[in-house]
């Protein structure tokens, strides 16, 4: 028995997303690494329109050659191994579910928090692992001690889920949320900056900022606003769900105090897997959004109380890491603004046509708002569907209105 549990073991766990003989290192490793040689002499620019190199990446994936889809980012579709990594391990999960999933895949969750923490180039123990976004950043928004009459600053362009869980604090605990609004596309910083600048009060003692703008793809000037906001002594939460995964940055280079994220969007990750980043030294002061035996302590883990979950779901994310960090961040975010500005440009200049985003680098990257005069969002997404299968999503969202 004892020489039967392990091999069980390490069929388990070597075989897994964190071992040299993960799923990504038997299907594509060897593939990835002979394109990447090839293409090692190329600028930054001319290997964004290598399409030759891109291939290789686009066999990875399982799309439907039936559907133009445009709307990669509310949730990105997943390669192939991440696919079949989530498939073998809930299969594995089946045979016996209390044994393999307690005792054996549970097991994968610190060497995920660590190869996420690589990625996202902060401590293993600033990271948490949950299911989306809203759940990461509702964590930190109902977990913040802040009383009757302390200000939170937002902007009515944010996600309507951070924006509602804001109202309802302020509806039940008589806190003030102040709304800005901007008009997009912005290509000044300071504009920004001076927005939120001018809207605090002595009574400011959070800001909520969206990296990237769902709606329209415009880059918030992340790292300006938590300078500014902290020699004032405010707190930044920042809601990247469309940034971590797309654009190359490392979350400590934010100079944010708190950070969401889903993984099944830009890093193509399983639906429904997100992560929660926060300051080391703030851990301890936020409350768990669900019970937790130790709810002042400032062990990371206390945020992943969530019951049973999907073990699979998380080895799934382990091999979505292994297969970007095979690509480069800085490789993808430039073929993806390569890929919207490619077609951005050829319609900008169309009459009735209007683009809601910035071309410019510095702020926009792969989501572009696009809408034409006469028509509704609705009646252009449709159009574009019916007439060439192309799938967008269309918004009218406070002074927002287009397809994307």
């Amino acid at each position: 028995m004892p020489d039967r549990r392990k091999f069980i073991q390490q069929v388990g766990l070597m075989a897994g997303a964190f071992s040299t003989n993960s799923l990504f290192n038997q299907l594509h490793a060897a593939e990835i690494e002979k394109a990447n040689e090839q293409v090692r002499h190329l600028s930054a620019a001319e290997m964004a329109a290598d399409e030759d190199y891109w291939s290789i990446i686009q066999q990875a994936f399982t799309v439907s050659p039936a559907i133009i889809n445009l709307n990669n980012g509310g949730v990105s579709p997943s390669p192939r191994v991440v696919q079949e990594a989530v498939e073998r391990y809930n299969k594995l999960s089946n045979e016996a579910p209390s044994y393999f999933m307690w005792r054996i895949l549970d097991q994968g969750r610190e060497p995920l928090r660590e190869k996420l923490a690589g990625l996202a180039g902060c401590d293993k123990e600033e990271i948490a692992i949950n299911r989306n976004a809203t759940e990461a950043l509702n964590t930190v928004i109902y977990g913040l001690n802040l009383n009757r009459g302390d200000e939170v600053i937002g902007t009515k362009e944010d996600y309507p889920n951070m924006v509602h869980a804001w109202q309802q604090r302020a509806e039940r605990e008589g806190i003030v949320y102040n709304q800005l609004s901007f008009d997009f596309p912005i290509e000044d910083d300071n504009t920004i900056v001076s927005a939120y600048e001018k809207a605090i009060t002595p009574k400011t003692k959070i800001i909520h900022v969206t990296h990237v703008i769902n709606w329209v793809g415009q880059i918030m000037p992340v790292q300006k606003i938590c300078r500014m906001a902290h020699s004032r002594g405010i707190e930044v939460i920042v809601d990247g769900a469309h940034s971590f995964g797309l654009l190359d940055f490392t979350i400590p280079e934010l100079e944010c105090d708190y950070f969401g994220t889903s993984l099944h969007k830009f890093l193509s990750a399983p639906i429904g897997s997100g992560m929660l980043w926060i300051r080391k030294e703030k851990i301890e002061n936020i409350w768990p959004l669900l019970c937790s035996e130790k709810p002042h302590a400032a062990d990371i883990r206390k945020f992943e109380t969530l019951g049973t979950r999907s073990f699979p779901i998380e080895q799934g994310i382990g091999e979505a890491v292994n297969f970007q960090t095979a690509i480069g961040t800085r490789r993808k975010e430039d073929r993806i603004r390569y890929l919207k500005n490619y077609w951005a440009n050829k319609v900008k200049d169309i009459p009735k046509v209007k683009i809601s985003t910035s071309l410019k680098d510095k702020y926009s990257c792969a989501i572009c708002g696009v809408s034409i005069e006469g028509m509704t969002p609705g009646e252009f997404g449709n159009a574009l569907f019916d007439t060439y299968k192309i799938h967008t999503t269309s918004v009218v969202w406070e002074n927002i209105s287009c397809g994307y």
